[in-house]
């Protein structure tokens, strides 16, 4: 199977599978406990229909929309994702690099390995940088500052990691940063030979934003549950989260509300958008869809602040269902880290062009030509 062969979400992940080492491979897959939730990120748009309009007139169409004051030309944008060079060896440079070609916004993590001032030199579109809350407070500083300085756009405060999810693939496979052999991931790593080759000869992994404070997760293994549960700060609280916000002065955002009472709080504090989000399941086990939680959100917040679905999209038309609920925007990490991994920039490339391919074709077929034609009457909800 090569890239040419990779039509949809699923090939991708087929893909990638073939390219990375076993623990590698589980820790972009993987979720939380039985993986309830993960799964249902998915299946919860299996449970709304679309409800096509016809003779609309729809031979161009426009996927522009803006988030964060800024005009991006599709509807959904990447997220920010940790440790990207582990998945393939440019990592978070050819993500930034795709996602300028189409000219999306693209999130950087706090864990990323490509440094926000080099992913700045390369990018010029809309950037969003992941803020992990440290109980050091020398790194939280270092993080705003660089980047600041580096002229991203947004910062998202993650606020559902305040201790690791109990990612049990993760146990299984001895997964962490940076990677060590084990006797049950030996034969993986050899199978997977130019994996191995390309992280040994292409620039020594590192974590630029993390590694001058704390050595775990660059000199020192450790899973990624492990470093949030021992150095994120479990007291972090709205007082925290609104001198942030002040601090850093600019369109700030909380990543991870899946509440109404928790959106009219960010509202409260100043953020200027939120991301409906449950870290893609791999967290809290049993919690309920983004997609689930979304009306009631944008309902409450919506005229507000900018509201974003994250997580579990893997179509177009998924996309579609949460554009018409309200989203101002869709974003993920799974939709381009298995593509990342398949091919590189190549393979990101191709799954965004896939996505806005799905996403022209799915607008005709609904009779609309732009987002803000897209509303609830386009939905029929099979339960409620």
């Amino acid at each position: 199977m090569n890239l040419k062969d990779c039509h949809n979400f699923s090939d991708f992940r087929i893909l990638a599978k073939k390219k990375l080492p076993s623990p590698i491979f589980h820790y972009i897959d993987g979720a939380a406990d039985d993986e309830i939730t993960y799964n249902r990120n998915t299946s919860a748009f299996n449970d709304v229909d679309l409800v096509p309009n016809v003779l609309r007139g729809v031979e161009s169409v426009d996927l522009s929309t803006t988030i964060f004051g800024k005009k991006i030309d599709l509807p959904f944008y990447c997220s920010p994702t940790a440790l990207q060079r582990l998945f393939h060896y440019d990592g978070e440079r050819a993500v930034g690099k795709a996602a300028k070609k189409f000219n999306t916004m693209f999130g950087v993590s706090a864990l990323a390995t490509v440094s926000v001032e080099e992913i700045s030199s390369l990018i010029d579109t809309p950037k969003m940088f992941q803020f992990y809350f440290h109980k050091d407070r020398g790194l939280n500083d270092s993080c705003l500052e660089r980047a600041k300085a580096a002229n991203f756009d947004v910062m998202a405060l993650t606020v559902d990691t305040i201790t690791g999810g109990n990612r049990e693939r993760d146990l299984r496979t001895g997964f962490t940063s940076p990677p060590k052999l084990t006797l049950s991931s030996l034969f993986s790593f050899a199978t997977k030979p130019m994996w191995g080759i390309n992280y040994l000869t292409k620039g020594k992994f590192e974590l630029p934003h993390l590694q001058d404070f704390v050595k775990e997760g660059t000199s020192t293994n450790s899973s990624i549950g492990n470093y949030f549960s021992t150095m994120l700060d479990q007291s972090m609280n709205w007082n925290d989260a609104e001198k942030l916000c002040s601090k850093w002065g600019g369109h700030f955002a909380l990543k991870g509300i899946m509440s109404v009472e928790d959106a009219k709080k960010a509202v409260d504090i100043g953020c200027t958008g939120i991301m409906v989000s449950n870290h893609g399941g791999r967290q809290l086990d049993g919690s309920r869809s983004p997609f689930d939680q979304l009306a009631e959100i944008v309902d409450a917040v919506g005229d507000k602040i900018d509201v974003i679905c994250e997580g579990g999209f893997q179509r177009g038309t998924h996309m579609l269902k949460a554009l018409s609920l309200g989203a101002k925007a869709c974003a993920g990490g799974r939709l381009y880290l298995y593509a990342l991994a398949a091919a590189g920039q190549a393979g990101v490339e191709r799954a965004l062009g896939q996505y806005k391919a799905e996403l022209e074709r799915d607008m005709k077929l609904m009779g609309c030509t732009k987002i803000s034609d897209l509303n609830r009457n386009n939905l029929r909800f099979r339960y409620t």
